[in-house]
Formats: C-alpha cells, sequence, structure tokens
C-alpha cells in the first residue's frame, strides 16, 4: 500500500503543475517547455545525479558545499557521514574501474545506494546504465522508477519538465517491450502532465482503465487529475470506484473525503475522512483530517 505521505506528494506535484504551467484535464493556455523532448532528455541525463556521479565523481561532497543542507530547489540531499564517505567511495571506484563488468556492479552498487538515500535521480542515472548494458522490461523499469520518484519530488517547474521528460523516454523503453505493463502505462500518464501534450497523459490513464477497470493507480491519478481541475463530481466517482475496488486504501478514502466536501456532501465526507483516519497512524494525516473535519462542522 502506498504511504499517505508519498501519494500526499504526487498530489502537490500535481497542483503545483497546474499552477506553474497551467495545466488542466482539458487544458487551456498550456506554457510549453523552451526546450524540445530530445534536448532535456539530454539534460536531465546530466543533470541527474546531484553529487555529480552522472559526469566524473566529486571530490567535494554536497553536504560540504552546502552546509546548511537541503534546499527547496534540491530536497533530499543530506545523508549521514558513514553514506557519503561510501558513496563518494564507490563513484571514485566507478570513474576508475576499467572492466565493463565490474564498472556495471559498481553502478548497481551506487544505484542501490542512492536510492536508499532517497536520491532517486542519481539513482535512475545508474540503473540506466545497467539497463543500456543488459536492456530488458523490468531493467528499464528500474530505471524509469527511480526518474519517476525524482519527478514527483521536483520543487521547481523546470526539474518537474526536466525530469518528466527523462520519465517518460525511460518508460516507452518499457513499453516496446511489453504494452500491456499497465504500471509504466500509469506513471508515463503522470508524466505527461508536465509535457506540452497533458491530454495524452489522460487518454493513457483512460486505457489503463479500459484494460483493467479495477486499476487502483489509474482510478487514483484519474481522481486526483479530476480535483486538480475542479471536476469534483468527476473525482468522487473515480475515488468511489477506487474505494469499492480496495476499502483499505488510505489515499484513496481521504481524497474521497476531499471531493464530498467540494460537492457539499458533508455526511459521506466525514465518514470518508474517519475510515482514511482509521486506517493510519500517520501524524500527518490525522492532523490533515481534522482540519478537514473541523471546516465541515
Amino acid at each position: 500500500m502506498a504511504s499517505f505521505k508519498s501519494s500526499h506528494q504526487l498530489l502537490l506535484v500535481v497542483v503545483a503543475l497546474a499552477v506553474t504551467a497551467g495545466l488542466y484535464v482539458l487544458p487551456k493556455g498550456i506554457v510549453k517547455p523552451k526546450e524540445g523532448k530530445s534536448e532535456m532528455s539530454q539534460q536531465a541525463a546530466r543533470t541527474a545525479n546531484r553529487d555529480n556521479g552522472a559526469a566524473a565523481p566529486s571530490t567535494t561532497s554536497v553536504e560540504e558545499a552546502a552546509p546548511a543542507g537541503a534546499t527547496a530547489a534540491q530536497p533530499h540531499m543530506t545523508m549521514a557521514p558513514a553514506q557519503r564517505k561510501e558513496i563518494d567511495g564507490l563513484l571514485a571506484k566507478y570513474s576508475a574501474e576499467q572492466d565493463p563488468m565490474a564498472k556495471l556492479r559498481v553502478a548497481s552498487d551506487l544505484a542501490t545506494q542512492y536510492k536508499a538515500v532517497e536520491k532517486f535521480d542519481s539513482a535512475g542515472y545508474y540503473y540506466e546504465q545497467l539497463a543500456v548494458a543488459r536492456p530488458g522490461e523490468q531493467t528499464w523499469k528500474r530505471a524509469a522508477d527511480s526518474y519517476f520518484e525524482a519527478f514527483s519530488f521536483a520543487a521547481t517547474e523546470e526539474r518537474q519538465k526536466m525530469l518528466a521528460a527523462k520519465t517518460r523516454e525511460l518508460y516507452e523503453k518499457v513499453l516496446k517491450n511489453n504494452p500491456e505493463n499497465l504500471d509504466a502505462k500509469t506513471n508515463l500518464g503522470m508524466a505527461y502532465m508536465a509535457s506540452d501534450n497533458p491530454v495524452k497523459g489522460v487518454t493513457l490513464l483512460r486505457e489503463v482503465l479500459v484494460a483493467d477497470p479495477r486499476n487502483e493507480n489509474a482510478l487514483y491519478n484519474l481522481g486526483l487529475l479530476s480535483i486538480q481541475s475542479n471536476q469534483y463530481d468527476k473525482a468522487v466517482e473515480r475515488f468511489r470506484e477506487l474505494t469499492k475496488v480496495n476499502p483499505d486504501n488510505i489515499n484513496g478514502q481521504f481524497y474521497l473525503g476531499v471531493s464530498l466536501a467540494k460537492t457539499n456532501a458533508k455526511e459521506e465526507a466525514k465518514a470518508a475522512f474517519r475510515k482514511a483516519k482509521s486506517l493510519s497512524t500517520d501524524p500527518a494525516l490525522s492532523a490533515s483530517v481534522d482540519e478537514q473535519l473541523a471546516q465541515l462542522k
């Protein structure tokens, strides 16, 4: 089950995209990227590793360069000194290694370490190196999933677009290997919401539901997009279906409550909020539910 925190972050991404780029399910006045798709994808690959691991190992760590820690534009930048030391050692080893197979083993270790400290774009870069060497549905998906995580946490419009472009590129490779991979298709659809063609993203999500009407990820994301575009009746429909498929889906119950509240179905909204709260011990969720319930009095 996805955590409330990660899915709530995804909603923030959707809302941020709506504010910064004018994205709607039926878009109006979309701000197109200044760069072409290929150029943006190349830039994402070049800048994916925030410790310069995508290029050459840096002798100065991010923490040393910016001792104040993470910034709004660069979340998840801090790590424990022991982790920093281990990654620096692997970066140096990766740069020096001449044997292709040994280099891939180091790349795998780097991807694992970066994922552990939530530097998802850095992990994605090294997973992509492994996929290039051993292409296949699962290797491409592992790289794409990492970039999708990075996209979900991107704090600026520029990084959202850049990482979304890379995410789309890699999920396209997954679907080329297996067009029926619905998880990849769903995430590809969400990545298209940060492009100049968000309608394609909605189309992909709807195609997932045609193939699997009970697909939780597609129902959830279409529900979020309906909220983002103020289509609250449609959001209620999506989240009702989601909570029928899985009554214990915390996020589904919470956003069903949000949607019902917007349609003035206060008692039903309260029930959904309370159900969400009963399913989780997350204090952030509890606080959000309490805030929503207070507004419904």
